[in-house]
């Protein structure tokens, strides 16, 4: 878990478990895995101080909460001057509506964004007041998601030895 000890079966099971379900109570996490609750207990939590387990999210079902609209956004600022890259990226972290944003090479772009709204009209506001208002954005490329094929949020894991 410390990057001097090397993980376990138990270990990936552990992280393969509360990557599936969050929420999972000690207990029943112990009995997946094979121990009993105070020793897992005890793994997780230094999971956690080893900053392998970042942090426990509930995830939201986007359709239900009316953002029917994914996009994909490839921005380019022109050239990556140091101070420019700063400011976009500073800018970008204000909008809730930014689920991810890479600073990316081997492409005509300098950011991906992923970015979900309700609707066009909304994405219009955001595209002509938000996004091209930011300091250095020489252009924008959209990409309307049609139909989400696969989505995960689980890290691969089988590479661990």
């Amino acid at each position: 878990m410390m990057p001097n000890k090397p993980f376990d079966r138990i270990d990936r099971q552990i992280l393969h478990e509360i990557q599936k379900n969050g929420n999972i109570s000690n207990l029943e996490l112990a009995e997946r895995v094979g121990l009993s609750p105070s020793p897992c207990s005890r793994r997780v939590r230094l999971l956690q101080e080893a900053g392998i387990i970042d942090r426990q999210v509930t995830l939201l079902d986007q359709e239900a909460l009316g953002l029917s609209l994914t996009i994909y956004i490839n921005v380019n600022l022109g050239n990556q001057l140091s101070s420019r890259l700063d400011n976009f990226e500073a800018r970008i972290a204000e909008y809730d509506e930014v689920l991810e944003c890479a600073l990316v090479t081997g492409s005509d772009a300098d950011y991906f964004l992923k970015v979900v709204m309700p609707d066009m009209a909304t994405y219009e506001r955001f595209l002509l007041k938000e996004l091209n208002q930011i300091e250095g954005v020489t252009s924008i490329r959209t990409s309307f998601v049609l139909r989400q094929v696969l989505q995960r949020t689980e890290l691969p894991l089988s590479h661990i030895h």
